[in-house]
């Protein structure tokens, strides 16, 4: 039987990884202008800091996680997020020691969902994210969000929507619940069976549901923004004069709530019309009370959390020309077996100089070794054969033009540095 690979996850092939790679070293140069230092974090945590953080109504702890014990009956969970793994590395790494704020991003990590694998959507996905640990002004969220389309923009990316809203704190949101509860409780026996017991443990889901029926019964449905308290009324009204300040233009989406219980105050949302229903290519907002849930001081913090596989399908959608796999810089073609070790040698004198070369590996005929070092692609074809080696020298082919110049072996390195560099 031949194998494949699991339903929900994706090969990258070397003539795809060109796209990721200049995705990635976007992500990095931004990051770098914004003053965040890039970390990795385990693909695997343990399943409480999931289970105490993304909350144990949402459909990520509920459906979504891949959960497993170990050999040592410990459970573990696959990250199918990045923001409470890093506020577990802020902790028990002693960021808070430093000086705040601590910035810090991840870029191409893989994450598992198990959800049902549709465009923009699979099990196992990688994301560009940062978190930002120790500031509460409103200034650091609207840099975040500032980043993120930074970012966009520099990969070709345009027509973004950018809608904003906030949540409130603990306080303001304890009236805003019993507002929704009186919303939803006469259509409750319309509710999917989810968003019944939602009603009841964290109605705020209730307007994060996907489903249709439910998604109707949460229009009219009231708005967080009229209970807000003083503080994160005054909080929201500043991220949005820094939005205008950085000249983002930004709409008020009073449904929007992200999917995650440890949001607090800002969330927003990134959205392109070509993906369709899951239109959403990035997503965060401010986590204040995360970093005490999990056991520190109370800390302010912001951050997001951008898809790769979405962006990808925005960019090919768009036609954005990206850029592909680099050719070679020479192809050594030799021409008998003395030819082939005085090539090999050849081979990696080159390679240890930082010149890309590779060759022929399969007795091939010359006429044979030269198309394959054509469609490569090579730049240039370096000819080695017995006349060579009893003169010394080897014959340079320029790939593009088809021209030919005989150059000294003891000098082909320093030629070829100068040509490709």
């Amino acid at each position: 039987m031949t194998m494949k690979r699991p339903r929900g996850t994706a090969d990258v092939t070397p003539g795809d990884i060109a796209r990721w790679r200049y995705i990635e070293d976007i992500a990095r140069e931004v990051c770098h202008l914004y003053g965040y230092g890039e970390i990795i974090t385990p693909t695997m945590e343990d399943t409480e800091l999931f289970r105490r953080t993304v909350g144990e109504t949402t459909d990520i702890v509920e459906k979504e996680m891949y959960t497993f014990e170990d050999r040592s009956g410990r459970s573990l969970t696959l990250r199918p997020e990045g923001t409470a793994p890093t506020a577990r590395m802020y902790l028990q790494e002693n960021l808070y020691s430093v000086a705040q704020p601590v910035k810090l991003a991840y870029v191409g990590c893989p994450f598992f969902r198990y959800e049902r694998p549709q465009a923009g959507r699979m099990r196992e996905y990688h994301q560009f994210g940062v978190e930002c640990f120790g500031s509460a002004d409103a200034a650091v969220d609207a840099e975040v969000i500032a980043l993120a389309c930074d970012f966009l923009h520099r990969t070709g990316v345009d027509q973004l929507q950018l809608g904003v809203n906030s949540i409130g704190c603990p306080d303001c949101r304890n009236d805003y619940r019993e507002a929704l509860r009186d919303h939803f409780e006469p259509h409750l026996e319309q509710l999917c069976v989810d968003c019944q017991r939602r009603y009841e443990v964290n109605p705020l889901r209730l307007l994060d549901c996907k489903r249709e029926e439910c998604g109707d019964k949460a229009a009219g449905a009231p708005s967080m923004l009229q209970y807000l308290c003083g503080e994160c009324a005054a909080h929201f009204a500043e991220l949005r004069e820094h939005l205008e300040r950085f000249g983002l233009p930004h709409e008020v989406d009073q449904t929007l709530v992200r999917g995650l219980d440890y949001y607090t105050r800002t969330v927003f949302e990134i959205t392109h019309h070509t993906l369709g229903a899951h239109d959403v290519v990035c997503g965060g907002g401010r986590y204040d009370g995360l970093v005490e849930v999990l056991g520190g001081d109370p800390t302010p913090a912001v951050g997001f959390g951008l898809g790769i596989e979405r962006l990808l399908l925005i960019l090919e959608e768009e036609e954005i020309e990206l850029p592909s796999v680099p050719g070679l810089d020479c192809f050594i073609i030799y021409i008998g077996e003395d030819a082939k070790g005085a090539g090999l040698q050849l081979l990696q004198e080159l390679r240890s100089e930082g010149i890309s070369a590779d060759t022929d590996y399969l007795e091939r005929s010359v006429r044979a070794q030269m198309r394959f070092a054509d469609r490569y692609p090579s730049r240039f074809a370096v000819l080695l054969g017995a006349d060579e080696l009893e003169a010394g020298v080897v014959t340079l082919r320029d790939m593009s033009d088809g021209s030919q110049q005989s150059v000294p072996r003891n000098e082909l390195t320093a030629v070829l540095r100068d040509a490709v560099r």
